[in-house]
Formats: structure tokens, sequence, C-alpha cells
């Protein structure tokens, strides 16, 4: 995975947990690091400053203070808290973890920060300029923004206009693609021409407007999936992230924000165990299919317009496990699909996705092909009673691809289900796109 990442000249990675395997795998390779804490820790790191201690000493010092240990540069202390902890919990814990890196030496070069969603803020009258601190949240978050500037730290944005299509189909999607032809949104003297900046810029406000002009910010999270919903398609993706990195590329920054912006792409490969609370896309957000082969093409710094797949991947035998085509559609046929599809990914299934169009047979059969692949082709993980079978002809079909398993001889190192990536070498101007 880490050599993918430098073929690619991804020279920054946003980590969502500090997973050790991806951290040993990321020693040395003079990638940039922000390491994510999850926010399921955020109470024990919030009422003990011993815990924190305990978190950097095993999750942070143990890697840097190696010989060409791993270059981290930023510690974010929870991944859109305040949908999921406690609202009291997130500024403690900032402070105990900032005292933990201050007692081990390390708090002159690495940051504390906050992964925010887009819901913390609010403009009442739909203008940038306009944006605040949500009225529950104004105390902890004017908190949070005294603390990062104090420290001269970025907030780091949490940014989904693919969320924002999802729960309202009707709204125009020329405005989230950066489409000339979008309706506008004036703002008093600055008008506005996609979603990206006037989301930015009501974040830029919010600050502003709470006395904290100058606090950086990050966008670390911003993408399109390509799987899962009917928006969701490697066309989509392909449209909003090629603008996304043209429009950040030029270097012209945002209205209240001129100059370059630093933002991640999300994400650098496809998540199988990720939740789908949200909606199945949420394992579909790679720019990369779980093999390391690109999905689509990009343009990149140096003219290239196609990514660099991930190399030495070794697959399993050409073998898939469909349903045996005298069996019928019987009740038991039913069952062994919820099982299957209980233990392993059938996101690709349903309404206008990749693999809507199978017939019954075809989508029981995509399940247990699914399930057979996540068992690495386990014989017994192709049974299901009696109802299915092996074959060495592909049953893919159109826009459906019936996967391969992958080789546990496979050696790409670390765990690339969660790795976000930052796009800093793709353009020439000054700029920090993630994965």
């Amino acid at each position: 995975m880490v050599e993918m990442l430098k073929d690619n000249n991804f020279d920054r990675v946003k980590l969502f947990d500090a997973d050790d395997l991806t951290l040993q795998a990321l020693k040395g390779s003079d990638i940039q690091v922000m390491v994510g804490i999850p926010n399921k820790m955020l109470l024990d790191l919030a009422g003990s400053s011993k815990a924190a201690m305990d978190w950097v000493a095993n999750n942070i010092s143990s890697h840097m203070k190696r010989k060409h240990g791993v270059d981290i540069r930023l510690v974010a202390v929870g991944d859109d808290p305040f949908t999921g902890a406690d609202v009291n919990t997130v500024f403690p814990a900032m402070q105990h973890v900032q005292a933990a890196l201050e007692d081990a030496g390390l708090s002159n070069k690495i940051k504390v920060t906050v992964v925010l969603g887009t819901d913390v803020y609010e403009s009442v009258t739909g203008k940038p300029s306009d944006g605040a601190f949500r009225d529950d949240l104004h105390g902890p978050m004017v908190d949070i923004a005294r603390f990062l500037a104090a420290n001269s730290a970025p907030v780091i944005l949490k940014m989904q206009p693919f969320i924002r299509v999802y729960n309202n189909p009707l709204l125009p999607l020329e405005y989230i693609f950066f489409k000339d032809s979008a309706v506008p949104l004036v703002d008093g003297a600055v008008t506005y021409h996609n979603y990206f900046d006037a989301s930015h810029d009501t974040l830029v406000a919010a600050l502003r407007n709470s006395g904290f002009p100058d606090v950086p910010i990050v966008v670390g999270e911003v993408g399109w999936p390509t799987d899962g919903d009917a928006n969701a398609t490697p066309q989509n993706a392909q449209q909003f992230n090629q603008a996304l990195l043209a429009h950040i590329g030029s270097g012209q920054g945002t209205p209240l924000r001129p100059g370059p912006v630093d933002a991640y792409l999300f994400s650098i490969i496809d998540e199988d165990q990720r939740s789908v609370d949200s909606g199945h896309f949420e394992r579909h957000w790679g720019i990369f299919y779980y093999d390391g082969m690109p999905k689509y093409n990009l343009s990149m710094r140096d003219g290239s317009v196609a990514l660099t797949p991930a190399k030495g991947v070794n697959y399993l035998q050409k073998r898939w496990c469909i349903l045996n085509p005298a069996d019928s559609l019987a009740e038991k046929v039913g069952d062994s699909v919820g099982y299957a599809c209980g233990l392993a990914d059938c996101t690709s299934l349903g309404y206008k996705t990749s693999c809507g169009h199978l017939d019954a047979k075809g989508n029981i059969s995509y399940a247990y092909n699914t399930y057979y692949q996540t068992n690495n082709q386990d014989v017994q993980a192709c049974d299901f009673n009696g109802l299915a079978n092996t074959t060495d002809v592909d049953p893919s079909y159109g826009t459906c691809k019936f996967n391969i398993g992958i080789s546990l001889s496979s050696g790409n190192g670390g765990d690339g289900s969660m790795i976000a990536v930052v796009l800093t070498a793709l353009f020439a101007a000054s700029i920090t796109l993630c994965l």
C-alpha cells in the first residue's frame, strides 16, 4: 500500500485510527501523517490525563522515536465527534492530548486538532458570510477555536457534498460539480459558483464571527462514492473529483480565503467492513478498488491521466461460487442469502447500483460469491446446504463484477481500508489535496 501511495506521488495521508501495522508500514516513507483518535476513546481521554499520556506513548512516541520513524504532523481528536460523543468530552480530550505531547517533547512538531462535520455551523440566511456555530455548540466550539488559535493548529473540516445530494435528491448537481451552468449564490459583493467554496467559507465566517478569523482550515475529507446509490457511480465520482482537483489546483482558494486550499480526497480504497448505517455507498468511496486497481482516470500534475495501480497483488484462483442452475428460488435460498450478506459485502446489490440489473438468480449468485471470496474460497463456503457450486466461468455481467479474493500472500503492507490520502503533488501549485 505504501508503495502505491508513493508511486502516485501521494505524500500526505490521514489515518482514521492509530493502527500499528499501518504506522509501521509508513515508517521511513517520508509521507506526512495525520493520526485520528476514534470518538469512542474521547470519554477516557477527557477524564484522565494518564490515559492521554499512555495513548501518546503507545501510538505516537513509539513510532516517531525509532530510526527512520513515522513523520506524524497532526493528531485529530475525534471524527465529527459532536454527532457521536458527549459534547463536553471533546475539548478536555484535546487538552489532555496536547499536554501529553508536550510532556513527550513532541508538541513543537505535532499539532492537536479535531475533525468537524458541516453540521456544527450554519447560516440562517443561507449566505456564507452569516456563518455561525450552532447555538447548542457555540460554547464548546469557541473553546476549541481558542485552543487551535493559541497553538497555531488548523481545524479539520469533513465536507461531504455527496451526502447533501443523497439527503436532498432535488439539489442541483451543477452547483455540486463545479459547473459553469450552476445557478450562483450571491452574498453581497461575493458570488459563489459551487458548494465547496460556499460550505468552506461558511466555516470561515463562523470562526471570524466567533473572534478567531485566522484559524487555518484543512478539508480533511471530501470525495464521491462509486456504488451503493443511483448517484454513486464511477462516472460521477470521476467528474466530481476531477473538477475538485482542477479547482484546488488553480490556487485561487475561496472568496473568504484566497490562496492554496489544503484538502484530503476521501478515500484511497474501498472498505468492505465500513458501517452502512448512512447508506450502502459508505463502502465505495475509494478511487481504487479493493485490489488497488484504479476505478477511473484522474489528470495529474505531470500530465498523466492514469493512477498507478498497486503492485504485487496476488489473487486467489479464477473460481467463483454461484447458485446451482438446477435449484429453484425456494424459501431456503432467501435464508442463505441473508446469511451470506450478513457476513460479507453485498452493497453492490440494490436499486440502480452496479449490480442492480441482475435477476433474482444473479443476486443470489453474487451474494454466494462474495461470501465465498471473503472466506478465501474455502470449499465449505460454497455449499449453502447444496444450493451452490463453483465455476471457472466468470459470472460478471455488464457493470456487475463478481470479484476474486486477494491471496493473503499479497504484500502491500498496512491496512489500506483506513487510509485517506493527500494529493500534494498533483499540481505545480502548493496544493495539499487529500484522498
